[in-house]
């Protein structure tokens, strides 16, 4: 049986969907999972420390003894193992060049010493190393380590963000050439890496179907962020960011839809919902962040649903996870045409080019009354599952499932 390696930005309790655990959890379910969190910097825990972060203060003590530790998390099967390494140094402040790379090399080598630890308590054989969009440690395992395939995943244009730039543009494009196989989230993505892959696959993101589909098969009561709300429910489930959402063009869904309530299930990470008073208008929800499973009775409650995407360099490069999730659950989706993706949902969504063209959308899904279509967005959601993804990735390993 082939095991599974994970090297990953994304925590095992990261405050929104994340595509590497989604797709460690379904490998999971046929084989051995060792998931390696992306380490706190020594900053990192100062910072945690002083704004209370519950998930760093529970870390906190095997954090200070400089040893790495296992968590077994209740919600996911009995053979995935996470995996929190040792603390690093912050080292993204200096400038290229022979220092920064002297302590770039002293944190790999703890994130490859964690992993070598792995592999020996577990006695790890045969097993294919993955890291997920974290190219600034083992972005790539030597050869000597003894992985069958080693993947890299990217899943966003590492360029458009000035601190993953600084350094991660050029760790990442080493992954690429040292990695067995490069899997991209988009075509955009798949332009932007393939000169630097030895070989490149574009492997899209996907749904936890299961999770989403309950809001076509169960029913829930109106949620209590809802309560006293008339009208319709204009909603948006995923990270508000600063470098993706459209605030300007969410603040005119809700000055046009002033009946109904427009309602912003996710992390806050940015300040100009404030700077532009779009968190005082009074049909305007901020509902904060919620675990997967938290999602459909709030998104069965939702008459239409958005992606208010910017179009730019970034988003050009994006294929959003939540698409998946929102036609599993049979919802009509109103979307920016930002990127070259999205735009092969065109039968099943609504596409506007500008601002007029996305709030005549939302009227159009508002007044929508088709269970044909409901059926067959769901029917879409289920050929881009997490389980089809697994079974790519084993063809394109070259591997058999059931080994």
């Amino acid at each position: 049986m082939t095991d599974i390696v994970f090297f990953s930005l994304f925590r095992t309790d990261n405050p929104y969907s994340s595509i590497s655990l989604s797709m460690a959890k379904e490998l999971a379910k046929t084989r051995r999972v060792f998931y390696v969190n992306h380490p706190y910097s020594l900053k990192d825990i100062i910072k945690g420390w002083r704004a209370g972060d519950p998930a760093l203060r529970r870390r906190l003590p095997q954090l200070l003894s400089g040893r790495m530790g296992y968590e077994l998390l209740d919600s996911i099967p009995h053979n995935f193992i996470a995996v929190q390494p040792p603390a690093t140094l912050p080292i993204n402040w200096l400038p290229p060049g022979p220092v920064y790379n002297f302590f770039q090399r002293l944190n790999n080598g703890i994130i490859l010493r964690t992993i070598r630890r792995v592999l020996r308590d577990h006695e790890v054989r045969n097993y294919v190393y993955i890291n997920c969009y974290d190219p600034f440690y083992a972005g790539y395992l030597p050869k000597k380590m003894g992985a069958q395939c080693c993947i890299y995943h990217c899943i966003d244009d590492i360029t458009q963000n000035a601190y993953t730039d600084r350094h991660g543009t050029a760790l990442e494009n080493e992954a690429c050439r040292n990695a067995d196989l490069t899997f991209v989230t988009s075509t955009n993505l798949y332009r932007l890496k393939a000169p630097f892959a030895r070989r490149i696959v574009t492997y899209f993101n996907a749904a936890d179907v299961a999770v989403f589909q309950q809001v076509l098969t169960e029913k829930y009561p109106r949620p209590k962020e809802l309560e006293g709300r008339v009208g319709k429910v204009i909603g948006f489930i995923g990270n508000l960011d600063e470098l993706r959402i459209d605030y300007p063009l969410l603040k005119k869904i809700a000055l046009a839809f002033p009946e109904h309530t427009l309602l912003l299930v996710g992390p806050l990470n940015s300040t100009e919902p404030q700077s532009i008073g779009l968190d005082q208008l009074p049909n305007v929800i901020f509902a904060g962040s919620r675990v997967l499973q938290a999602l459909p009775p709030l998104l069965q409650h939702m008459d239409c649903v958005l992606i208010p995407f910017l179009h730019n360099t970034l988003t050009k490069s994006i294929y959003p996870l939540k698409i998946n999730e929102y036609l599993a659950a049979g919802k009509p989706v109103v979307s920016t045409a930002f990127s070259d993706d999205i735009r092969t949902f065109a039968e099943h969504i609504y596409l506007a080019e500008d601002h007029a063209a996305f709030l005549e959308k939302i009227k159009e899904a508002l007044l929508e009354n088709d269970p044909r279509r409901v059926q067959s967005r769901a029917e879409v959601a289920h050929s881009n599952t997490w389980e089809a993804r697994i079974r790519q990735l084993w063809h394109e390993t070259g591997m058999r499932d059931e080994e």
